[in-house]
C-alpha cells in the first residue's frame, strides 16, 4: 500500500516562511505525479501545487503562484512544498497525494484530485 508521510508544519507569523516535505514510499515513485492539496477550517479540499513525474512540469494554484514553489528528488522518493510570505488565510491541513487527474493543454497543466494521501500536515498562519 501506498504511504505518504507529510512533515514540516507549524505556527508561523503571516509574511513568514515553511517548507513542508513528503515521504513518499511502496510505490514506483518516478511514475506518479504528486501534488500537495490543502483543506482549511470549514473549506473543502483545494489544490495547491503538483508536480510530474519525467520532466517535472509545475502546476500552482493561483493562490499559491509566486509564494510557493514545488519539488521533487527522484533519488530519494521525496517531495517539497517551500511556502513564503504566508498569511491567515493559508492555514489549513496539507496534504501530500498521488494526483488522479492531471494533463497539459496548451502548454498549461491541470492537476485536481487526490488518489493516496498522507494524514497531513497542520500550518496555522497567525500573529
Amino acid at each position: 500500500q501506498v504511504q505518504l508521510v507529510e512533515s514540516g508544519g507549524g505556527l508561523v507569523q503571516p509574511g513568514g516562511s515553511l517548507r513542508l516535505s513528503c515521504a513518499v514510499s511502496r510505490l514506483t515513485f518516478d511514475n506518479y505525479v504528486i501534488g500537495w492539496f490543502r483543506q482549511g477550517p470549514g473549506k473543502d479540499y483545494e489544490e495547491v501545487s503538483c508536480i510530474s513525474n519525467g520532466d517535472g512540469v509545475k502546476f500552482y494554484a493561483d493562490h499559491a503562484k509566486g509564494r510557493f514553489t514545488i519539488s521533487r528528488d527522484n533519488a530519494k522518493n521525496m517531495v517539497y512544498l517551500q511556502m513564503n510570505n504566508l498569511k491567515p488565510e493559508d492555514t489549513a491541513v496539507y496534504y501530500c497525494a498521488t494526483v488522479s487527474n492531471w494533463g497539459v493543454l496548451g502548454g498549461v497543466p491541470r492537476c485536481n484530485g487526490m488518489d493516496s494521501r498522507g494524514d497531513g500536515t497542520l500550518v496555522t498562519v497567525s500573529s
